[in-house]
């Protein structure tokens, strides 16, 4: 979910860009929720001072937030090619959401936004037209790596400029602010090349049908994919609408070479066995996505069968663990063959080990190093690694920290207002906002509405109707747990003396009271009650 801010001048007269507008996906925590963006409220605060917004790749961990959160913000937004024509699909497909003022960027351009000079220095990246940002300033130029890794032969563009940031490593470089993904793994890489080729061994071998679940931003590796299928003889099926959406836009930009045309569904089934390949959605255990249906054997017109081989091209984001395992387990236990990268190397990060954050230290010799797109434990061990390689000045930042890097020595000099916003069906707010804390206490102790009528005379008409949700049916002897919750409601009720009982909300409040005792009594948990009282 990454969105840094830049600033350069006086507090009182500060210019500001943003790189990158990221969005997050909820977890199990966050039930209901659709998505999950930076909280902005710090700049929307300062927008009259925000210039651009700069995006350096289309991952949505760095872009997915921008048709979302840019009509608050309402500024230029300075993209590649290949990113601006994916959010222009992605646009099609969201009813309402807002055109963009885009303006068009390749590696090796320098552009000027305010006091800014900024320099787009081609990297490798899992993604096509990934970008590292020289920022120059008066005060000094400011390396932002955005995700990247050393790679001689990528299945897709050009290596990262090493030449390039030597050059500017050379002129200066005040500050690297730098990718910590894979701080903690030793070594380098291995090239997308090797996994191309693994790849092809794997499809040339397999008896049956062969499905690769990858991110569907991964086009070098979709096209290595369909490459190996066509050298092997089969036809291959895209399935999941954002593979659909990404290899359209890398045709359009004729970024997949002479392939041979993709198979429909419809076409699926007439193709035998041993001549199938399937590229799909759902390496992160998306229960809604192709492999999940896939492995459910809900499908109307694609299934997979006994013998059948399904690839996980990809490696698990922290937290879809165990979505992960239960996909797995499904297929294994329909016959289906999973291969992962702990057994072949079907899958590589994009992101530099340590190895190649000393190379890249090397080239560019900051005076101050910065670990930034990392959990804690990347952060710091990026932060290890650069005070051993003797950089001068080695800061650990967290979200919300304001970070002088000159003039003088670099140094936190404010907290700003940091945290999360949540994107539910149409509507996006704070978590009080959407109701999101109420919605997890449901999740564990349900809900039980009471309506209690009473009559002119303030005594009970009849009993109280209850309407539990989510709690069990019978305590342990057996009674029913909506007779004790309606004899506690009435007991309620009669406990009151008939003049207290025209304030209805002492009614309420006595009820509820009493409920969820009765309810803790019966269950060991206090569900959520909510009380209705009417005179007849």
């Amino acid at each position: 979910m990454n969105l840094a801010l830049y600033g350069y001048g006086p507090a009182t007269n500060r210019e500001w860009i943003a790189v990158d507008c990221g969005v997050s996906f909820a977890g199990p925590d966050f039930p209901g929720v659709d998505l999950v963006f930076p909280d902005i409220r710090f700049i929307e605060e300062h927008r009259d001072a925000l210039k651009a917004i700069v995006v350096t790749h289309a991952h949505e961990d760095h872009y997915g937030a921008l048709l979302d959160l840019w009509p608050r913000l309402k500024v230029p937004v300075y993209t590649t090619p290949f990113t601006a024509a994916l959010l222009q699909a992605k646009r099609e497909g969201e009813p309402g959401a807002p055109k963009l003022p885009i303006t068009l960027f390749n590696a090796g351009d320098r552009f000027k936004i305010g006091p800014f000079e900024i320099e787009a220095v081609n990297v490798t990246h899992s993604i096509p037209e990934p970008v590292a940002l020289a920022i120059r300033t008066p005060a000094g130029t400011v390396m932002h790596t955005g995700d990247w890794k050393i790679d001689a032969t990528p299945a897709m563009g050009a290596p990262t400029d090493e030449a390039r940031l030597r050059a500017i490593g050379d002129e200066g470089v005040l500050a690297l602010i730098c990718d910590s993904t894979n701080a903690m793994r030793e070594g380098e890489s291995p090239s997308e090349s090797e996994v191309s080729a693994s790849l092809a061994d794997i499809i040339r071998g397999a008896k049956g049908r062969v499905a690769v679940t990858t991110f569907s931003s991964n086009v070098g590796r979709i096209r290595s994919i369909a490459e190996a299928a066509r050298d092997a003889g089969r036809q291959v099926l895209l399935m999941g609408r954002s593979m659909r959406r990404v290899v359209d836009v890398a045709t359009e930009l004729e970024m997949l070479g002479d392939l041979p045309p993709f198979v429909g569904e419809q076409d699926f089934g007439y193709i035998p066995r041993e001549k199938a390949v399937i590229v799909l959605t759902g390496s992160q255990g998306e229960a809604r996505a192709a492999l999940a249906r896939l492995s459910r054997d809900e499908h109307p017109t694609v299934a997979l069968s006994k013998g059948d081989l399904v690839i996980f091209s990809s490696r698990s984001i922290p937290g879809n663990e165990k979505a992960i395992l239960d996909i797995k387990n499904a297929l294994v236990d329909r016959g289906i063959e999973v291969l992962e990268d702990n057994s072949k190397l079907v899958h590589v990060s994009g992101h530099p080990r340590r190895s190649e954050l000393r190379r890249m230290y090397e080239w560019v010799r900051p005076t101050i190093a910065v670990p930034a797109h990392g959990e804690a434990a990347h952060l710091e061990a990026h932060a290890e690694l650069a005070r051993s390689l003797q950089v001068p000045q080695v800061v650990s930042l967290r979200n919300g920290r304001m970070l002088r890097l000159a003039p003088g020595r670099a140094e936190v000099i404010d907290e700003v207002p940091v945290g999360r916003l949540y994107k539910d069906g149409a509507l996006i707010g704070s978590a009080e906002d959407m109701g999101i804390n109420d919605r997890r206490r449901l999740s564990f102790v349900g809900h039980v509405s009471v309506l209690v009528e009473l009559s002119a005379k303030l005594e009970l008409r009849e009993d109280p109707d209850i309407v539990p949700l989510g709690l069990p049916e019978l305590d342990k002897g057996g009674e029913s747990i909506d007779d004790l919750l309606i004899d506690a409601a009435a007991g309620a009720v009669e406990s009151i003396p008939r003049g207290r009982r025209k304030d209805f909300e002492t009614v309420r409040e006595a009820v509820r009271r009493s409920v969820r005792n009765a309810a803790y009594a019966a269950w060991g948990k206090k569900p959520i009650v909510t009380v209705f009282v009417t005179q007849g």
